[in-house]
């Protein structure tokens, strides 16, 4: 009799404890049908952008945050696609942790636009929605979609690449250049010996940055340093609509009996993004020379009075001294500058 007491209290004693266990279960994880998605609105529903209106702020959005059932650390990200695409392509935008409403200036909004693909100067719709997030075990969710129609015009946009090359000066970083706006940005860079980090930022300065989550992934407002592969001239392309970045190998440098190591060697140039030509001060005797690419011989420049031609005869210096070059690789120009 006491022994079949005991087993009753004990079994009491589990189903107890197991009920407990699922009602603390329920507290802490919300089941599917419980969780809300952001609510997300706009305060407009049409937008003409302009050059007129490019750096004031054009559109405000406001949210009301996700309830996935506990406490946790929610990313959300804006997303802008083409309406009725189903965010096939799409654009996103990480919305800062804790706001619940965001400005975005012409010249923000134009390139989220632009990056999808659309014409200028023409009305175009677009679907917007907040994707929420926690980590990779939860289900991600999406508010109610929003609509926008906008008119995008014609720009050209660039991010700064701030970094340990230009010793971390705002006011020096380099430019990449999108020439139409569309997410996708190239330029090229010197980086010296472990001098090899940096972070994008859309102006010279860290109100908002890109940093790296992994090799050739990007995001906004997050991830740490972004770390070039090796030291030299490269040729950086960002991706903003798909979040990448990638190098390859791009210097131009002079090599002839005129320069410091002869024909043996390149003097590597340095490339200005801002004008797009390549710079060299350099000291050269007598002599001749070439321009070269990649320090190979497979592309070479040769030509005279100023004008390159593919392959062509060596240019001249008559006198030794310390010269200004100044190299257009679009124009197939050249000067040399005695100082």
């Amino acid at each position: 009799m006491k022994i079949r007491h005991y087993i009753g209290i004990m079994l009491l004693f589990i189903v107890a404890f197991q009920s407990c266990k699922k009602d603390e279960t329920r507290a802490i994880l919300a089941s599917g049908e419980d969780i809300k998605p952001a609510t997300l609105s706009l305060d407009k529903t049409n937008v003409t952008l302009s050059k007129d209106n490019a750096e004031d702020t054009v559109l405000h959005l406001n949210m009301i945050q996700p309830d996935f059932g506990f406490q946790a650390a929610v990313t959300n990200v804006l997303q802008f696609g083409l309406k009725g695409d189903n965010f096939k392509t799409v654009k996103e935008v990480v919305i800062p942790s804790g706001r619940s409403t965001v400005g975005f200036t012409g010249y923000e909004l134009n390139s989220y636009l632009l990056a999808l693909g659309v014409s200028t100067g023409t009305t175009s719709e677009f679907d917007v929605r907040i994707k929420s997030s926690i980590n990779a075990k939860i289900t991600v969710v999406y508010s109610a979609l929003a609509g926008l129609k906008a008119i995008p015009f014609a720009s050209t946009s660039y991010l700064y690449a701030i970094g340990a090359y230009e010793d971390w000066v705002e006011a020096n970083a380099e430019s990449l250049i999108s020439p139409t706006s569309n997410g996708i940005y190239t330029g090229i860079i010197n980086f010296p010996e472990e001098k090899l980090t940096f972070k994008l930022t859309p102006e010279r300065n860290w109100s908002n940055s890109y940093g790296e989550t992994e090799p050739g992934k990007i995001v906004y407002n997050g991830g740490q340093d972004i770390k070039a592969p090796r030291a030299g001239n490269l040729e950086l392309e960002v991706n903003t609509t798909a979040n990448t970045i990638s190098y390859k190998d791009h210097s131009w440098g002079i090599i002839g009996s005129a320069t410091p190591k002869g024909w043996d060697a390149d003097t590597d140039m340095k490339f200005d993004n801002a004008n797009q030509v390549w710079k060299l001060t350099v000291s050269l005797t007598a002599g001749e020379i070439k321009f070269r690419k990649n320090h190979d011989w497979g592309t070479n420049f040769g030509g005279a009075n100023g004008s390159l031609i593919a392959g062509g005869a060596n240019i001249a210096v008559a006198n030794a001294g310390t010269y200004d070059i100044v190299v257009d690789f679009n124009a197939n120009t050249y000067t040399l500058t005695k100082k």
